[in-house]
């Protein structure tokens, strides 16, 4: 086999493992893995819901009276909003619920959603603390699904079931809520087989004790959420039945850019807790770790070894000039979708793998800031419109 052959075929394997066989391999241990608890509550737990903000005016009203209609005790639960120093009303309009309430902490300077959470942790008084973000909405019924997860006791996050809804000007992004469908399948899967390896940032559930535990502010809290569980000795689970709407975003350039800040977030969340990659010491979830979050961290690459293996088979072999042809085409029709996403809504069958193309782009994007030492773009919450109310 020659160097051209064998480099297109692990590329190419390792791309269809990442998509296709590791969920495959995480279907078949799931048929003999632990079934999720249905242990009803009995004593509920105080909790503290932590909403991060940050020039919200738009829709932090209506975000509240959602917060404020969840089924949870009102004696049981404290709302903190903490403002990443906004400047366009937000702290005002949060003021206004303080008689229902809600909380305020004002951050004196812009430092970022990390930062943010880090800052409340002094000020928090549950057992549990519940993150959630403006642009979505809870279901009345997912907090208590979540709080329900940790009469098990061997989970320590427990994360909700992002469902992607088109926004009220029906401009989502298809692509957007086909991808979100499955890395929800994946996280089930990775549920049933001992636990997650990140957490939902739209809504997630952690015991108190361990976000409680600084996290530098340049890096992840929702994904080092699940790291640190497992370095505790607890699980991250998804929970099916704690439903979180959340708006497809009405741009995939809007998209791309968050793509970018999350990832490369996450890249340096990786970097840091890298230990939990020691298969020796964290058995199978070393494995999850790597094939779910390293794996398509490596795609780019992979797809450029790939491309540039089948360019110097093409001078010799007729196969290799056609599955480059076609490569060339599906990156063409990729770029016309993107191009068209701006100002239509996109088919399905266009939609998604314009969205996952953006969405690699998005990772080379992320692994060059870190290769450059740059870091992650400051905080800049997506912009949705808002989620109409059932």
């Amino acid at each position: 086999m020659s160097l051209p052959v064998a480099v297109l075929t692990v590329a190419v394997g390792l791309c269809v493992y990442t998509y296709l066989g590791y969920p495959a391999m995480l279907k078949l241990l799931s048929l003999r893995g632990r079934r999720a608890s249905q242990t009803q509550l009995k004593n509920l737990p105080r909790i503290s819901i932590v909403l991060p903000v940050y020039n919200e005016a738009a829709v932090i009203a209506a975000t509240l009276e959602q917060i404020l209609a969840i089924d949870y005790p009102v004696d049981r639960r404290q709302i903190l909003v903490v403002s990443d120093a906004s400047t366009d009303g937000t702290d005002a309009i949060v003021s206004q619920f303080a008689d229902r309430g809600v909380q305020l902490l004002r951050l004196p300077r812009r430092q970022g959603k990390t930062a943010a959470e880090n800052a409340a942790r002094q000020r928090l008084t549950g057992e549990i603390v519940v993150n959630t973000d403006a642009s979505v909405r809870i279901d009345p019924a997912a907090i208590k699904a979540l709080v329900a997860a940790f009469t098990d006791p061997s989970v320590g996050v427990a994360s909700a079931r992002d469902v992607s809804v088109a926004n009220v000007t029906e401009r989502g992004n298809r692509g957007e809520g086909a991808y979100v469908d499955y890395e929800m399948w994946i996280r089930d899967l990775e549920t049933s087989v001992g636990g997650i390896v990140g957490a939902s940032g739209c809504l997630y559930a952690i015991r108190a004790e361990l976000h409680l535990r600084p996290i530098p502010a340049d890096l992840s809290r929702d994904f080092a959420a699940a790291l640190t569980a497992c370095e505790n000795g607890y699980r991250a689970v998804s929970v099916p039945q704690a439903l979180c709407y959340v708006p497809r975003g009405t741009s995939l350039r809007q998209e791309y850019r968050r793509k970018v800040r999350t990832i490369t977030r996450g890249l340096a969340t990786l970097a840091y807790k890298r230990a939990l990659l020691n298969p020796l010491r964290y058995g199978a979830f070393a494995w999850m770790l790597f094939s779910h979050k390293v794996c398509r961290w490596l795609v780019p690459a992979l797809m450029g070894a790939a491309i540039a293996a089948l360019a110097i088979l093409a001078l010799s072999t007729e196969w290799a000039r056609l599955l480059l042809i076609a490569t060339g085409a599906v990156a063409l029709l990729a770029a016309i979708g993107w191009l068209l996403a701006e100002r239509v809504k996109l088919p399905r069958l266009l939609a998604l793998p314009t969205y996952v193309v953006a969405g690699n782009l998005a990772v080379l994007n992320a692994w060059l800031r870190l290769f450059a030492g740059r870091r992650a773009p400051v905080w800049e919450p997506t912009r949705r419109d808002a989620v109409p109310s059932s």
